[in-house]
């Protein structure tokens, strides 16, 4: 498939998980894949195991709480591939605890990385792509986003707000031919899944229809379709990859 044939796509997160597996599938279909990410090493290396598979891919490494490092990951694309076509705002972190532990510390830490980040890449990308008059912004939420976890207020607050700033931002840029739309994934079996104790998952199973959890490459390919143009009048959309959870 060749869904992104002559595009570049920017993933921030992109080193593992289900940003890899974004940037994965966003290769397979034609993109030229850059990567941002904290940490460098990892970073290349995933660059490296994309170009080993053909593509063509960049490393650079990217705090996204960072007015200057997402600028200038921004401008690595254009220096390096001519244009930003598709840009997802995916990196993040967890700081679980309940209200009475959290730290404030441990609130701003999350909100800024998911929040102030997505903010940060939604205006980098939609600087470039507002001067080509096209482009794809894709925000990633989560369910707890929807109906809020427990020991997650910072977190739950933080994918609600990139919920509002995604519809904010759609509403502002659908003139200038930039749609933007945001994915909430429920139960992902990443690393950081497969680490929680099995009564937890279990738990968080007994909650879905399907079942199951998803594999990374199951946000992936609706990431690829708001991406591209089999979305093409889609925006400030919201899309639940839950497996039927929290309908």
């Amino acid at each position: 498939m060749t869904l992104l044939e002559g595009r570049t796509a920017v993933v921030t997160g992109g080193a593992q998980g289900i940003g890899l597996a974004m940037a994965t599938t966003f290769a397979e279909n034609g993109a030229k894949i850059v990567l941002g990410d904290l940490d460098p090493g990892r970073t290349q290396a995933a660059a490296e195991e994309l170009k080993a598979a053909g593509h063509e891919a960049l490393a650079v490494e990217c705090d996204v709480t960072s007015e200057e490092q997402v600028n200038r990951l921004g401008d690595a694309a254009l220096e390096t591939f001519g244009r930003i076509d598709v840009w997802v705002n995916n990196a993040g972190i967890t700081r679980d605890a309940t209200l009475r532990k959290m730290t404030l510390d441990q609130f701003r830490a999350v909100v800024d990385v998911h929040l102030q980040g997505s903010w940060l890449g939604t205006r980098r990308a939609s600087l470039a792509m507002r001067e080509a008059g096209s482009g794809a912004i894709v925000n990633i939420s989560s369910i707890s986003g929807k109906v809020g976890l427990v020991g997650q207020t910072n977190y739950s607050a933080a994918k609600a707000g990139i919920v509002g700033l995604t519809k904010a931002a759609a509403k502002e840029l659908a003139h200038l031919g930039v749609r933007v739309n945001a994915i909430q994934p429920g139960l992902v079996y990443t690393d950081m899944v497969r680490a929680l104790r099995e009564d937890i998952i279990a738990a968080k199973l007994a909650e879905i229809p399907m079942g199951r959890g998803a594999e990374p490459e199951e946000v992936a390919n609706v990431a690829l379709f708001l991406a591209s143009d089999l979305s093409s009048y889609m925006t400030g959309n919201v899309l639940e990859v839950t497996g039927g959870r929290h309908i």
